[in-house]
């Protein structure tokens, strides 16, 4: 998964010398440009910031100076990407660097993109010590407090928030506190909702919510916010892990996500379930899944982009393999110790 990352990286000059991106998906014939929208670009800040996300933990973990020198790069791109008034764009239409201000997928706003954005560069302050991206997260956190959000992207500004308090950011307490508080208010019955507008089961991609509240009652001292966070877990997160998720389609963004879920509630509670959930989980990465076949391939660096009925995909995106390497954090730091410097010609 970090080798197929690598390889979907590439320079943005306009972004800075050293800026890197990470291109959005990858065929058997080669690398696309995202059209989901009409033509949306070739690379964005949703991916890129999350694989940045990814190489600041495998820096902490390696210390190796080229995973620096990517994280550095991949960072010069996010804080490019970011809006005077702290929100991001999205994507770049082209290598170039020509931003799509416009696209609905794109433009500025209370967002994915804006949530990922800021989670990456409160990562990268942490990680790096980097100054410039301590004043994006500034910016960016100020922005996002500024109107409401449903709670699937508050939940990551709740993710970034619980990151910086750790790090002894006491001025984002009382935020917390109050996303939090937005989080349990969107119930259906037991179950954390990603919209108060979701009829039926929450998709799974990108729902932590269970995960960040149980990491929330740890960091203000609040058990009482650990029975919500397993009950939801145990009517949505659990299920999913028990039957494989098996679905008509699955894809590692909703591995991912449940294993983020799943690892939070074992470090706020010390229950062996909870680690045994993650095992069970992560093994969907070696055919423990609907198709019964492994969706990641050690052997060529990739991860698939999901599964179709029993069917494995041939595709291999950014997304998936950094789904892969979020869940596999383990593996993805092995082979970034056995990797030779990628910077060296």
């Amino acid at each position: 998964m970090l080798r197929q990352l690598w390889r979907l990286t590439d320079p943005v000059p306009a972004a800075g010398p050293d800026a890197l991106a990470v291109a959005i998906y990858e065929h058997p014939e080669g690398v696309v440009t995202a059209q989901e929208s009409g033509y949306e670009g070739v690379t964005c800040v949703d991916d890129t910031a999350r694989l940045l996300n990814v190489v600041c933990a495998v820096y902490e973990a390696t210390s190796l100076p080229w995973v620096e020198r990517w994280a550095r790069g991949l960072l010069d791109f996010v804080l490019w990407m970011q809006e005077p008034d702290g929100s991001w764009l999205n994507f770049v239409h082209d290598w170039g660097g020509d931003k799509n201000r416009d696209g609905i997928t794109s433009r500025s706003g209370q967002n994915f993109w804006l949530a990922r954005g800021l989670v990456a560069v409160g990562h990268a302050a942490a990680t790096l010590g980097d100054e410039q991206a301590r004043a994006s997260f500034v910016r960016g956190l100020a922005r996002a407090a500024a109107e409401e959000a449903p709670p699937d992207i508050r939940a990551l500004h709740l993710a970034a928030a619980l990151r910086a308090a750790e790090h002894g950011d006491d001025a984002v307490v009382p935020l917390i506190r109050t996303w939090a508080d937005e989080l349990l208010a969107v119930r259906d019955g037991a179950v954390l909702m990603n919209s108060a507008y979701e009829v039926g089961a929450p998709h799974l991609w990108a729902h932590i919510q269970e995960g960040v509240l149980a990491t929330t009652a740890t960091v203000l001292d609040d058990p009482g916010l650990i029975p919500v966070a397993v009950a939801s877990a145990e009517a949505v997160v659990l299920p999913a892990i028990e039957r494989a998720f098996g679905a008509e389609r699955s894809m590692a963004y909703e591995v991912s996500s449940c294993v983020a879920v799943v690892d939070r509630l074992f470090a706020a509670t010390g229950e062996d379930r909870w680690s045994r959930a993650g095992a069970d989980a992560r093994a969907w990465f070696d055919g423990r899944n609907a198709a019964g076949a492994p969706t990641y391939d050690p052997d060529r660096g990739r991860v698939a982009d999901g599964i179709d009925e029993d069917r494995v995909s041939q595709n291999s995106g950014a997304e998936s393999n950094i789904s892969g390497a979020e869940a596999l954090l383990d593996r993805a730091v092995i082979v970034a110790r056995a990797m030779p410097d990628p910077f060296v010609p």
